[in-house]
């Protein structure tokens, strides 16, 4: 049976080394936990981004080239629709500018016949004959005004049925007169549409040609993002750019 003292010895002997065993046991393993927790930073190339910011920047740069796509096709249609819009102006401002002629050659005239129409009236013989032969008169005469396009038929239609002031019983002279201001108020409605339209046509050419300019402008912007950055130059890359001087300089040795 062991004694006091050989208890006491083991216990002296044994404990010290037991602390010994796991204060190593515990450097190694913070040593271990040290080397794991380092080794990905050190393993990772400096300045390469990581896998999934790579392919964020790549769905991001495919998404720009898209929408630039998108943008310019917009672009070229609504560049399309400008030109078609200014084509309609133009033609549109050609039909008024022969509307305002129309208008003023029927003004003219107009003003021709008013003056005429303020001497006497011939003196002729009131009979059917005569009636008969007045209304063939403004028959033909509006029928012609209207081939000529100064009536329209609507108001060719007055004209036989005796609406609107036209009377077949007063005499040609008379009959002429009307027949000019009825044909001068036509022409000025028709040149007052003209204009209308004229100024239609321009605001949808202006507003055509402002979407297109702006279209044109986001295309070139999106473009401009669509394109890929330039890559950073290697050191090496920049090392060798130096002057040939500079390398072959090399400070004079003493002695």
């Amino acid at each position: 049976m062991p004694t006091l003292d050989t208890v006491l010895y083991q216990f002296l002997i044994e404990v010290p080394q037991a602390a010994v065993i796991w204060l190593v046991l515990l450097v190694l393993a913070l040593t271990v936990l040290t080397v794991l927790v380092t080794r990905p930073q050190r393993d990772q190339p400096a300045g390469d981004p990581a896998p999934s910011a790579v392919e964020a920047a790549a769905e991001e740069l495919a998404d720009l080239r898209r929408y630039a796509e998108e943008v310019a096709v917009a672009a070229a249609g609504a560049a399309r629709t400008a030109r078609r819009r200014r084509d309609a102006w133009l033609a549109a401002q050609e039909a008024a500018e022969r509307a305002w002629r129309a208008y003023d050659a029927a003004e003219t005239a107009a003003r021709r016949f008013g003056g005429a129409g303020a001497l006497p009236t011939p003196r002729t013989p009131r009979t059917p004959t005569e009636y008969a032969a007045r209304e063939r008169w403004l028959h033909h005469a509006a029928t012609a005004a209207h081939l000529r396009g100064e009536l329209s038929m609507g108001q060719l239609c007055d004209v036989f049925a005796r609406r609107g002031g036209w009377d077949p019983r007063r005499h040609p002279v008379e009959q002429e007169v009307v027949l000019a201001r009825a044909v001068r108020d036509g022409r000025r409605a028709g040149y007052l549409a003209a204009a209308e339209r004229e100024r239609a046509a321009w605001r949808d050419a202006e507003l055509a040609a402002e979407a297109a300019r702006i279209l044109a402008a986001e295309a070139s912007a999106a473009a401009e993002r669509a394109r890929p950055a330039p890559a950073p130059l290697a050191p090496a890359a920049v090392s060798s750019r130096r002057p040939a001087w500079v390398a072959r300089w090399r400070p004079a040795r003493a002695g």
